[in-house]
């Protein structure tokens, strides 16, 4: 199973809308596998996403996809795997 990763931000609430998550990913800041994702490339469980956002890198490893998710269950589809901040 795939889903679109604007989808997946937003159902994971990793970013609250799906109008910002597509933004940010027409920004190159998101990285699937090491890969520049556009909001319309599909994830999968298993794959690991950088997203920057603005100062700070968060690598995540995608757990779990559904097509919805109660805010206590959006933390069970990925774990954090790092959060370093950037220096411009």
């Amino acid at each position: 199973m795939t889903m679109r990763l604007d989808k997946f931000l937003k159902v994971s609430r990793l970013i609250k809308r799906r109008t910002l998550a597509k933004e940010v990913a027409d920004q190159g800041r998101i990285a699937i596998n090491g890969i520049t994702a556009k909001a319309s490339s599909n994830v999968k469980v298993g794959d690991e996403m950088e997203v920057r956002f603005g100062q700070k890198v968060v690598k995540v490893k995608i757990e779990k996809l559904q097509e919805s998710s109660r805010k206590e269950e959006a933390a069970e589809m990925y774990t954090i795997l790092s959060e370093d901040r950037v220096s411009e």
